[in-house]
């Protein structure tokens, strides 16, 4: 299940600390758990999310994503924001 849709982006976001779980700097091996809170804070958008459960296998179906993660703030960035 795709947070970030690319690997390499990713794991540069959270090399570059653009990635907290539960307010830490993490590394892009880091494995989420249930519970865990994770903060992406990229050029574009801002996301925080609440790890419900991992699921067994990589890919989850968009209808079944609700089981897994919940969405508590979405912040999108806008230009003037990155100035």
């Amino acid at each position: 299940m795709a947070i970030i849709k690319r690997r390499t982006v990713a794991n540069e976001a959270a090399e570059e600390g653009f990635i907290l779980i539960n307010g830490k700097k993490i590394k892009p091996s880091y494995s989420v758990k249930s519970g865990d809170i994770l903060e992406i804070d990229m050029w574009n958008y801002y996301k925080k999310i609440r790890i419900l459960d991992v699921p067994a296998k990589n890919s989850v179906p968009k209808k079944e994503r609700d089981k897994y993660i919940l969405m508590e703030k979405y912040i999108p960035k806008e230009p003037e924001d990155l100035v």
